[in-house]
């Protein structure tokens, strides 16, 4: 990891946007969209979490945190590059402001290349929680894990509280009359939480994709391949020639993957030939380099960085590989689609165009518009074993269960029935059993029609982060610094509404008769 950086306490708070100094005069306004969302910003708690990666007492300066957070800040709400981030945040004078600057600065505050170490210290988890701060106005007490890596799809290990029984079976062995009193008792205590019980919980999944080319086993033999050949390369310039570089022709090992790659129809004789041959060469250029390596000492030193990381992946990916030819299958656990990130899985979702995704699976959560991420996994898991998980972080943030869980067929399990019905809240979806034409089966439908149009909700907000904010393609690399960015495009899509609400709130106090009047 090398040296940390020494950072210092920025003990000075922001200037006002009167001592804020132009280059040419002239103040700053107000009502500007970068000098509202700066107010709403946990600036003392960022800096906390900025710090902690940081030593305070070697190390060359590092940037502040907030010019650190801003910035990857900015990327995210306004949808651009690192590049443009860097260069907008030169030719912007709020932006600067935004970003804790007393006076405009012309030159550029950062090399690009840094945008990758601010997302790196700023864990998913603390996003969370600034996330959180900003949507209710509250400090989180206590945040759950929402970086889950654990095998399976099963419900979350430890996290789920215990179901207490609700099929009544304590009081088989009491008397009648005692048991018709609890009997009472607990429907009193039911109705009575169930008043208490306040808002909605909209609940749904979604995959953010990974900026990955969509993989083919002969693609990614093939590319396997070429990183031996390079390694291959390196390391002849430091061996004796004795004999030939490789044990195969290059150009016929190319050649092969592209009698594959040219063809119009790709049988399944012409895909499993294609992929033996390949599986031959690279073999034998493994043991080729295994070869070079024991002659020249500190070998892997010889390498670039990317290089390295590659030839770290390439026997996962050879073994799953031969494993999926032998057995003639295309299943396998851990599958790995991509050398350049290994952590991406597939994810089947079954939905059209594309039935299969790839990238991580993000559980969210929404209550009264703000968007709040409940897990995020590279691998699939089934997110209705985190209804219970999802409605006691409700309770937690809120002080009180939700009066009602709105979600899909997935998450109406009897374990989630019996859950939600024993704290006197409502989950969506039809009853278990047979039912009759009567007047309540008319009320159940009108009630599952009006749940369903309210659901609509958060499909609307996963598309706005999607088509808005760029959670459609994470465009990182890293595993970490990956969910990072998921978790920065909700926290943008939550300050934009915010933002929104705040105007018209200002407009409102400001404006006390109706609006339409003023524009007739």
């Amino acid at each position: 990891m090398g040296v940390k950086a020494m950072y210092c306490r920025n003990d000075q708070d922001q200037l006002s946007l009167e001592e804020f100094s132009l280059p040419f005069g002239g103040r700053l306004l107000r009502d500007n969209r970068w000098v509202r969302l700066a107010g709403f910003m946990p600036w003392e708690y960022i800096e906390e979490i900025y710090a902690q990666n940081m030593s305070g007492e070697t190390g060359r300066p590092a940037i502040s945190s907030r010019i650190a957070f801003g910035a990857i800040f900015i990327k995210e709400y306004c949808h651009i590059t690192d590049e443009d981030t860097v260069t907008n945040l030169q030719e912007n004078s709020y932006m600067q402001y935004f970003v804790g600057l007393h006076e405009f600065h012309p030159e550029p505050l950062f090399d690009p290349s840094m945008m990758v170490h601010f997302r790196k210290r700023f864990p998913v988890e603390e996003v969370a929680k600034i996330n959180e701060y900003v949507c209710t106005g509250r400090w989180p007490e206590e945040q759950r894990n929402v970086d889950r890596n654990d095998e399976g799809d099963g419900d979350r290990g430890g996290n789920n509280p215990p179901v207490p029984p609700v099929d009544g079976s304590e009081g088989k062995g009491e008397e009648a009359r005692k048991k018709g009193k609890a009997n009472k008792n607990t429907s009193k205590k039911k109705e009575k939480r169930r008043k208490k019980n306040r808002g909605k919980l909209l609940l749904d999944a979604t995959v953010a994709p990974a900026d990955i080319k969509y993989p083919t086993d002969i693609d990614l033999l093939n590319k396997s391949r070429e990183h031996l050949e390079t390694a291959i390369n390196i390391l002849w310039k430091e061996v004796p020639h004795t004999g030939h570089k490789l044990p195969y022709s290059a150009k016929k090992a190319r050649k092969s993957y592209l009698k594959l790659a040219k063809s119009k129809k790709w049988t399944q004789a012409k895909c499993r030939k294609a992929i033996g041959e390949q599986l031959h060469y690279i073999q034998q250029a493994t043991r080729q380099l295994e070869k070079y390596e024991a002659l020249v000492p500190g070998a892997s030193a010889l390498y670039p960085r990317w290089l390295r990381d590659r030839l770290d992946v390439i026997p996962v990916v050879y073994r799953q590989q031969k494993e999926m030819y032998d057995n003639r299958t295309h299943k396998c656990e851990n599958r790995i689609v991509s050398l350049e990130q290994p952590h991406v899985r597939p994810i089947q979702r079954g939905k059209r165009p594309n039935p299969t995704e790839f990238g991580q699976k993000l559980h969210l959560s929404v209550v009264d518009g703000y968007v709040y991420l409940e897990q995020t996994c590279w691998k699939n898991f089934n997110e209705g074993g985190d209804l219970q998980a999802a409605v006691e972080d409700y309770r937690r943030k809120f002080g009180c269960y939700p009066a009602a869980v709105l979600a899909d067929k997935i998450y109406q399990t009897r374990a989630n029935r019996s859950y939600c019905k024993e704290r006197g809240i409502r989950l969506s979806g039809p009853p278990l059993g047979r039912r009759k034409a009567t007047v309540s089966d008319a009320k159940i439908k009108r009630q599952i029609v009006h749940d369903s149009c309210e659901r609509n909700a958060v499909e609307g907000r996963i598309g706005n982060a999607k088509r808005r904010f760029g959670l459609d393609c994470i465009f990182a690399k890293l595993d970490e610094t990956a969910k990072t960015q998921a978790a920065l495009i909700l926290f943008a899509l939550n300050a934009s509404l915010r933002l929104a609400r705040s105007l018209l709130l200002y407009f409102q106090i400001s404006f006390p008769f109706p609006l339409f009047l003023i524009f007739q």
